[in-house]
Parts: structure tokens; sequence; C-alpha cells
């Protein structure tokens, strides 16, 4: 777990992602991201000079054959309390709306479901898994598809909830992550719903893996370029 305690605790300090006395809860949906964040965050947890309070929460969107007990018996395992919001969003989404692109919809819904369950324990803090790769896939989505450069942030501020989203992971790659599952035996929940895999994010993901093969060293140049406001120069 070197791989990923080491820059998620550069992340966590570079952005103070976690201050004494917060209440973190991990969104985990089953994946391998959400997974090994939790499990870092346990371990980081021992020896944080921060002192903060850390549970699981997942949002059951009501597919049939998520296996909810696989996660939560996961998280006695690694001695966290787990939190589980049950939900009606596949239903409104998939059989009332029929929605021809469901996950604009979907996960707008699955926020909201997860930050009131925070909001309802007393939480201040919402933990998410996305990695490096993300944040580049993100940028690429924002410039093709919204003309505009945006991506995921490490610190996030919900006025409307009083909560903050942090993303611990942001300097950790996607197979330093797979790795670690693999390494950890930790267990992988698989995702039931239909279009899964099937996004514009996958789409971006390859067209992106083809510039990292085209290009040596272009993924690193990618997260220097994001980090470096001194070198964004626009017309206005």
């Amino acid at each position: 777990m070197k791989k990923i305690l080491g820059p998620m605790r550069r992340a966590i300090q570079d952005f103070n992602l976690i201050e004494d006395g917060d209440k973190i809860g991990v969104g985990v949906s089953g994946g391998k991201d959400s997974m090994v964040l939790l499990y870092a965050l346990k371990l980081y947890q021992r020896f944080s000079p921060e002192k903060f309070q850390l549970e699981a929460f997942t949002v059951d969107l009501g597919f049939k054959g998520f296996n909810t007990k696989a996660i939560e018996k996961y998280c006695k395992s690694i001695d966290v309390p787990f939190n589980i919001k049950e939900t009606n969003i596949k239903d409104i989404v998939f059989d009332i709306r029929k929605e021809k692109n469901p996950c604009s919809l979907c996960a707008n819904m699955r926020r909201g479901a997860i930050h009131n369950a925070l909001k309802e324990k007393g939480f201040n803090k919402l933990a998410l898994g996305h990695h490096s790769d993300d944040a580049i896939d993100t940028l690429f989505l924002s410039l093709l598809y919204e003309g505009r450069l945006n991506t995921l942030q490490p610190l996030t501020y919900l006025d409307r909830k009083k909560i903050y989203v942090i993303r611990p992971l942001l300097y950790t790659s996607e197979q330093d992550i797979k790795n670690a599952i693999e390494k950890n035996n930790i267990p992988i929940v698989n995702n039931p719903c239909p279009v899964d895999k099937k996004t514009k994010r996958e789409d971006m993901n390859k067209l992106v893996q083809n510039i990292y093969n085209e290009v040596p060293g272009a993924k690193n140049r990618i997260l220097t370029a994001m980090k470096n406001k001194e070198g964004l120069k626009l017309w206005f």
C-alpha cells in the first residue's frame, strides 16, 4: 500500500483535506477505487497527525444483484462502521423516466442521497475515490464536450449541504489502485448498472490512452499542466 499511502498523504497535506475532529464518510460503491480509498484512509487514520472519525456510506440504487453484504463484510473486517442508504433511483431513471442518457440524472440523485445520509449523521466531509486518471479524463471531457477547462478538485465545499468533498487519491494512478486490490485481497463488488462501461467517460479514457501511446510522458505533463496556474495563457 506504499504507492497508495504516499501520494494520498501528500494530497492530504498539500490541500489540507483532513483536519482534527473531522467526521469523514467514504462514498463506497464497491468498485476498486472506493474500496482502496476506504482501506487507505483506515490505515492512514492509525498514524495521522489529525484525529478523525471514519465511516463507509453506500447508496443502493435499487438494482438487483448489487451485493451490499460483501461491502458490509469488508467494512467489518477492517473495523469501519458501514451505512447504507436505500433508494429507488434505478426505478426513477430507467423505468419511470426511461432516460436515454441516464448517467447525469443518476449521478445527481446519487450525490443527493449520499449527501443527505452524511448530514443525517452529522458528518462534515465526503471522501471520494477519484484518482489522477479520472482527473485527466474529466479535463478532456470538459474541453471537448463543454468547451471549457475544468477538472476534478481535491477539495470542494457544498454550501447548501455544508459538506466538504475531498478526493485524497488525486495523486494516485489507476494502475497503482489495481495493484493494491490484488496485493491486499480487497474485494470488488460488480456494478449491475446496464450502462456501466458504456459511457462517454469510457470513450474518453480510450482516447487519452491513445495519446499516452503516441506521446511518451504525456500523462505526467498533463498532470503538471493542471497544477501550473502561472502557465495558463488564454485569450481573456
